[in-house]
């Protein structure tokens, strides 16, 4: 009975934590030490990730040492393994430990033989973070070998993790900031086959120190360039494809990371250019953030373009009553009470601040600086 009270107790402090409004990397630092108490661990991971490609951004490792992040990554998107974050996001549960992946053979994964066997560690409990559908973050737990998790744990972190994706979700939505001096210029780095770092342009050094990378000569570049690498790495990824991820600076912007093939000795070097999203790439994850349905994130998309009622009634074949049920529905869950209020509100990170500081619009139709 105590342990059930001290448990519920827990739970109450990691739902309040959870409301609280707090940016990710905050609500990372609350959250773990009170989980432990509930779910003992002996390490962990912990990361954001983007819901429109799962790529995982700013990973946190707790008892694991940094220099494998890059295996982890190689691991997720070219390796063949089990109990994948790709695969969790697309489950009904989304939890799930290594063990139960394996039918207890922890043995038959390549995660477990590589790394976690040589560091001590046994079962791992995996879970993903969804809200209204989608990913927005992943968590790992992982016990000393011998020491395997419950199906209570199990269903403990189910419980949990709704909470905890609604909590990154809410906190990317408070935390829209912009910098008082932002890059003048997009930022290219140049990672060799390996996704070693090569070189990069002033912009670059500028967007790099931005995302709390370590200096080149450090441990090497954050998590999402190799995953971006990863990407252009597997068979099934066109030559001409263009993988791309969001991310949220440790200044409060977004970025979005463009990787490509670039021919060279010793292999194609990839290009990773970093810079500002435009409202089109920022817009999809502000509208999920906001809850948005994909038929309320289409219509939104359309009002955005400036498009009538009766306009995106015919594009998307459905009423008009239709449509402007599907608006109602938005303007409540994004706080406004009109077409114009709503622009704003999705697109007010890239458009509203350049526009108060009188910043000229480019041929592309975004804003020059």
């Amino acid at each position: 009975m105590a342990r059930r009270a001290a448990l519920e107790n827990v739970t109450a402090a990691i739902v309040a934590i959870c409301r609280s409004g707090l940016a990710p990397d905050a609500l990372r630092d609350r959250v773990l030490p009170r989980l432990r108490q509930a779910v003992p661990f002996d390490a962990a991971f912990w990361a954001t990730a983007d819901p429109a490609t799962l790529l995982f951004t700013q990973p946190h490792q707790e008892e694991l040492p940094t220099r494998t992040i890059p295996y982890f990554v190689r691991n997720e998107f070219l390796a063949e393994d089990v109990n994948k974050w790709t695969v969790l996001a697309r489950d009904r549960g989304g939890v799930r430990t290594l063990a139960e992946a394996t039918g207890g053979d922890m043995e038959a994964s390549a995660r477990y033989r590589d790394i976690f066997r040589l560091l001590g560690l046994g079962d791992e409990l995996r879970a993903v973070f969804r809200a209204s559908g989608a990913c927005w973050g992943y968590l790992c737990l992982h016990r000393a070998a011998g020491a395997g998790f419950a199906a209570a744990d199990v269903r403990y972190i189910r419980r949990l993790a709704p909470h905890l994706a609604g909590a990154i979700r809410a906190g990317l939505l408070a935390s829209q900031i912009e910098l008082a001096h932002p890059a003048d210029a997009p930022g290219l780095v140049l990672m060799g086959p390996d996704a070693s770092f090569i070189s990069t342009t002033a912009a670059g050094e500028r967007w790099l120190d931005e995302l709390g990378c370590l200096r080149p000569g450090g441990p090497g570049l954050p998590a999402e360039f190799h995953a971006l690498a990863a990407t252009l790495r597997r068979p099934d990824t066109a030559e001409t494809a263009l993988p791309t991820v969001r991310v949220r600076t440790q200044a409060g912007r977004w970025a979005v990371l463009h990787a490509s093939r670039l021919p060279a000795e010793g292999g194609p070097a990839i290009a990773v250019i970093i810079e500002e999203p435009s409202p089109a790439e920022l817009a999809p994850v502000l509208m999920m953030a906001y809850g948005l349905t994909r038929q309320e994130q289409a219509i939104t998309g359309l009002v955005c373009r400036g498009l009538s009622t009766r306009e995106i009634a015919g594009r998307l074949h459905i009423t008009l009553n239709t449509v402007q049920d599907h608006l109602k529905s938005v303007f409540d869950k994004t706080g406004v009470r009109s077409r114009r209020e709503l622009v704003a509100a999705i697109l007010q990170e890239q458009y509203l601040p350049r526009i108060m500081a009188g910043q000229r619009i480019g041929p592309s139709g975004f804003f020059t600086g």
